[in-house]
């Protein structure tokens, strides 16, 4: 059949990542869900097969000149794909967006909205008419001159800077000046300088105060430092620094994550004096829309944007196109549940999937038509309230002409597909198959498929889920918490149980658990009889933002690795110390390729490529240190070696033994010890850091906190989590997780529900207790979802 009357996207072939050779038809303009358990490969193919496949479809039709100037992905591992539409992708992006990325800009909305305010608002008698660029705080045109359009300026005052003034200068009163030789050094300069170092601070006149701390001079004086007896020291040249410079450079400048952290400590963040916190010069502050600034109307939810929009005064011919085009645009956003949020909300304060569905939202208002949408589980984060409106935007998607594939394990998002690919059975070398392709009926059919035996659950074939009753013991209780959305809301936690906190996007959840109680709880650790004696958070974020971070250096596992070779006959007798088995340092990596594994090949107007390095042939270690084995592998073979069959390998050795059964207890025996950090998923990262914990689990009491840790997990994979979250708790701990899956709420012994509705519409403590109470309370959204989870 002739390529564009056939209705199908034919793939041939397929080998990405675990793929075995996997041949499939899809349909076109259908809703297409590929389902399987994490790991098992369907990521591999709907963004790495699928959707690299059109992109490089598309670089072909650009011009070779301008390829070069375009971030290429390379070309996957497949034979053929036939039938295949231009595509755009919608991920759920790990790297997080910078602090001036918000809603509007996401959106495109604060473009339209400065257009207006340009061409429609209200000027001051006289004033000049004002270009769109005036309006954003992001370009040198419209960003306040005092704080660069951030809207909040960083100072420092005496009280921070040396919080102990009975101090002296040489027992350390200037607390912000940093430690070691460093701080010796001011130290000493100061006394070159005549300055009294051994003075309580409060005694030294006000001027010299104010000169150590916040002068802006950098003399250099000659410092003869006192004579230790073990070693000769030298005069030397010293440039003296204050501790306002120093805070504010380490502030700025500093790539340390940490010594920022320890700058930000000396500082107080406070709203621009000079424009308010408002961001914008006051030229544009001056201008009106509807009575209203720009500033003003950016900072209410969408909501009431369009509300302001649909009853503003008639302003001509110019404010009624524009006002109706930001309707339109905001329209979809509404629409999937997110009319909650302001324009002006920082994009990092979002989560993914809030993320994912602004940019879901602007594809819907762009019209296009004939593509092929790939979305990486769009209902992430999504109260089974909100996922209604997400079914009814796939379907107007598909209803425009267009072929949607979602990669999604929520089982109503699946339910509703037109098409299936289940793939499996199992995660990484057990999977790579494709175990079902059609409608979606026909899965019951085949019973290797996880995802068959919870998509088509009876009672007598429904997995058993953990129902505890446990019995709390104490609690801690905030009240009048004032954050966000949340107005002086007043919440009890039992201690020794489960407690799932629920609620619609945007009720307050993450701000109750992630900000309130988790500072709460660690501003309380050190009190005497305070009954919780650690606090873990575990969250989405990676593990590390290069390949050179992976997972066996994340859970302290390469570090016992390295011991154990070290320690063999053969790099004794070499002399050899740890640092010769990492492949981060120079000594045993391969110096070729840095000890990244593989070289990029410049092809100029093709995608680079990678190819595995000349030199080592992708083991990263230099050919001196390969000759070292341990138990017969070298270090290259140890890292590729998968969860599972580590642990067999290292069964005798409990250092390792311990890290690779925490591992494989919550699901991913299928990973590679090297696996690098940046081809983990947010839900893989999530559970390596509740693995690290698990291998170190104290006896005092832990509470737990985890924001929606089954996001990105498979029903089968839900299970094995739970069995880890409740196993802390019969082991003495708390746990309380953030939680949309209704099925691990209805499983937990307390339930807080936040609500009724999302932003200013939440923030209320709905209801809280039992499961089976929470589900007969009336005015929560939560009740209906979660009596049908339990069954009544």
């Amino acid at each position: 059949m002739h390529q564009s009357t056939d209705p199908y996207v034919r793939v041939r072939g397929a080998r990405e990542h675990n793929l075995r050779g996997v041949d499939v038809d899809i349909p076109r303009d259908a809703l297409t869900v590929f389902t399987g358990v994490s790991g098992s490969g369907k990521s591999s193919l709907a963004f790495g097969t699928l959707y690299a496949e059109a992109q490089r479809r598309y670089f072909e039709s650009v011009a070779p000149y301008a390829r070069r100037l375009i971030h290429q992905i390379g070309a996957p591992k497949v034979d053929s794909v036939t039938g295949l539409p231009p595509a755009v992708s919608l991920e759920q992006r790990r790297s997080s967006p910078g602090s001036r990325s918000s809603v509007g800009t996401v959106t495109m909305l604060s473009n339209s909205l400065r257009m207006l305010y340009s061409r429609a608002g209200a000027y001051p008698p006289g004033a000049e008419r004002l270009d769109s660029d005036a309006f954003s705080p992001n370009t040198a045109a419209g960003a306040c001159p005092s704080c660069h359009g951030i809207g909040r300026i960083h100072r420092t005052d005496e009280r921070l800077l040396v919080p102990d003034p009975d101090l002296s200068i040489r027992q350390g009163a200037v607390a912000a000046w940093p430690g070691a030789w460093q701080g010796k050094n001011l130290r000493d300069i100061l006394e070159a300088l005549g300055h009294d170092v051994d003075a309580p601070w409060r005694e030294l006149p006000a001027k010299d105060r104010e000169w150590i701390l916040f002068t802006e001079e950098q003399p250099v004086v000659t410092v003869h430092p006192v004579r230790d007896a073990e070693r000769i020291q030298r005069p030397y040249q010293g440039t003296y620094m204050s501790a306002h410079r120093y805070v504010m450079r380490t502030f700025a400048d500093s790539k340390s994550a940490t010594l920022r952290a320890r700058a930000e400590k000396f500082l107080t963040d406070s709203p621009c004096p000079a424009c308010g916190g408002r961001r914008l010069r006051p030229e544009a502050l001056a201008v009106t829309f509807a009575g209203r600034t720009i500033a003003e109307l950016a900072a209410v939810p969408l909501t009431e944007l369009d509300d302001v929009l649909a009853y503003a005064p008639p302003g001509g011919e110019a404010a009624r196109v524009l006002a109706e085009d930001l309707r339109a645009r905001i329209a979809p956003v509404t629409e999937l549940g997110l009319g909650y949020l302001s324009l002006d909300r920082t994009a990092p304060s979002l989560s993914a999937g809030e993320l994912q569905r602004l940019r879901l939202a602007t594809q819907l208002k762009s019209g296009l038509f004939g593509v092929v949408y790939v979305l990486d589980e769009p209902s992430a984060g999504l109260h089974p309230a909100d996922t209604e409106a997400l079914l009814a935007v796939l379907d107007r998607l598909k209803a425009a002409g267009n072929t949607v594939f979602v990669v999604e394990h929520h089982l109503d998002v699946v339910r509703h597909a037109d098409w299936l690919v289940d793939v499996g059975p199992l995660a990484g070398e057990h999977g790579g198959r494709v175990l079902h392709c059609g409608p979606p009926a026909g899965l019951a059919a085949v019973a290797e498929s996880a995802t068959a035996r919870h998509l088509f659950a009876s009672p007598e074939r429904e997995p058993e889920r953990p129902r505890p009753v446990r019995e709390a013991r104490g609690a801690i209780r905030l009240s009048g918490v004032d954050r966000h959305n949340l107005r002086g809301v007043a919440a009890e936690f039992p201690l020794g149980v489960f407690t799932a906190v629920t609620g619609v996007s945007g009720s307050g959840k993450s701000t109750l658990v992630g900000q309130a109680l988790a500072g709460e709880v660690a501003g309380r650790l050190a009190e005497p009889g305070f009954p919780v004696r650690r606090l873990v958070e575990v969250d989405q974020k990676p593990i590390g933002r290069t390949p050179r971070s992976n997972l066996a250096t994340y859970t302290g596992l390469f570090d016992v690795v390295r011991r154990l070779f070290t320690a063999s006959d053969e790099a004794r007798a070499r002399g050899w110390k740890a640092g010769r088995f990492s492949f981060n340092v120079p000594g045993g990596r391969c110096e070729t390729c840095q000890g990244e594994g593989f070289v990029s090949v410049e092809l100029l107007f093709l995608p680079s490529t990678y190819a595995p390095c000349p030199e080592c042939g992708g083991a990263r270690y230099n050919a001196e240190t390969l000759q070292v084995r341990y138990e017969g592998l070298t270090i290259a073979e140890v890292l590729s070696l998968t969860v599972e069959a580590a642990a067999v390998f290292f069964a005798e050795v409990p250092a390792a033994a311990r890290s690779l059964h925490a591992l494989e207890g919550i699901g991913l025996g299928y990973l590679r010890l090297g696996q690098p950090a940046t081809e983990l998923s947010g839900g893989e990262a999530q559970r390596i850091k509740l693995a690290t914990e698990l291998q170190r689990l104290r006896r005092d009491h832990t509470l737990y906190l985890l924001d929606e840790p089954t996001t990105g997990l498979h029903p089968a994979d839900v299970l094995v989590l739970l069995r880890q979250l409740h196993g802390l708790v019969d082991a003495g701990h708390s746990v309380v997780v953030v939680e949309h899956d209704m099925d691990v709420v209805a499983g937990a012994d307390w339930v807080v529900d936040l609500g009724p509705g999302g932003g200013a519409e939440g923030g209320r403590v709905v209801a809280s207790g039992t499961p089976s109470e929470v589900a007969r309370t009336p005015g929560s959204r939560t009740a209906g979802y979660l009596a049908r989870a339990l069954g009544v």
